[in-house]
């Protein structure tokens, strides 16, 4: 294992983000506490409880869960497009690497700033809404595990892009309808039967509620299978990556 390599093009991403420190974790956050001045104590306070849980408290989880994902798939496909988009990716393939050491490197310095956004808007929604953490352990591990999943997401949108908007297409169109849709401001089960089984196919429902259960201990579907799913997509991805770098798709090509 190439931990120098590894090392290198973790700090290089890392740096990339205090370079741009107001992009990368001032503006989220800000709009994520925006979702709690509005919904957690303007609206929330005139709305029933959910589960036992004042609204407010309720969207917390939903909130952190919508900007891990958005910022995950955003950092993880940027940072190997731009070596895509320069040239320099070629350095990077005839360098002595691994496509496993690349891929740590990349993914892991993504979900690095995803987990440290989520830590911050864990932080800033004490501001605004009361609650509490019933199972800190599985809070932590739903949160690395999503922004590791959904980097690894990211990193296949990044090789799978060929323009700047192509970056956009995914995490703006199909990503964010499915958060909003998922469960993030409310539970499914406030919907109708049918529509909480289709809410049933849609990924970021596990994802929502598994978090959402290691708050409160309540959830929409049960926090084994939560993490099952997530562990399933994880799986997807990985199996996707290992078929990028054998087969060179956009890469060496």
């Amino acid at each position: 294992m190439n931990l120098y390599g590894i090392k290198a093009i973790y700090l290089f991403e890392m740096a990339r983000t205090w370079r741009t420190l107001m992009q990368s974790i001032a503006s989220p956050v800000l709009s994520t506490s925006l979702y709690f001045i509005v919904f957690g104590s303007a609206i929330g306070s005139r709305m029933a409880n959910i589960d036992g849980v004042s609204y407010g408290a309720f969207i917390v989880p939903g909130l952190i869960m919508l900007s891990i994902l958005t910022e995950s798939i955003s950092n993880a496909s940027f940072g190997i497009y731009m070596p895509k988009f320069t040239g320099t990716i070629y350095e990077l393939l005839s360098a002595p690497i691994s496509a496993v050491e690349t891929v740590i490197g990349y993914v892991g310095a993504a979900a690095t700033k995803s987990v440290i956004i989520g830590t911050i808007i864990l932080i800033t929604a004490r501001l605004f809404v009361d609650f509490s953490i019933e199972h800190p352990f599985w809070m932590i591990a739903f949160l690395v595990l999503t922004s590791v999943t959904f980097s690894l997401f990211g990193f296949i949108i990044g090789i799978w892009a060929d323009s700047f908007q192509k970056l956009q297409v995914v995490p703006l169109m199909i990503v964010t309808p499915l958060a909003f849709l998922g469960g993030s401001f409310y539970s499914i089960n406030m919907l109708p039967p049918f529509w909480q089984t289709v809410a049933l196919f849609n990924p970021v429902v596990y994802l929502v509620s598994g978090f959402r259960w290691s708050f409160f201990g309540v959830a929409d579907v049960g926090v084994g299978i939560s993490l099952t799913m997530t562990l399933i997509f994880m799986l997807i991805c990985l199996a996707a990556v290992w078929w990028i770098f054998r087969t060179g798709y956009k890469i060496k090509a």
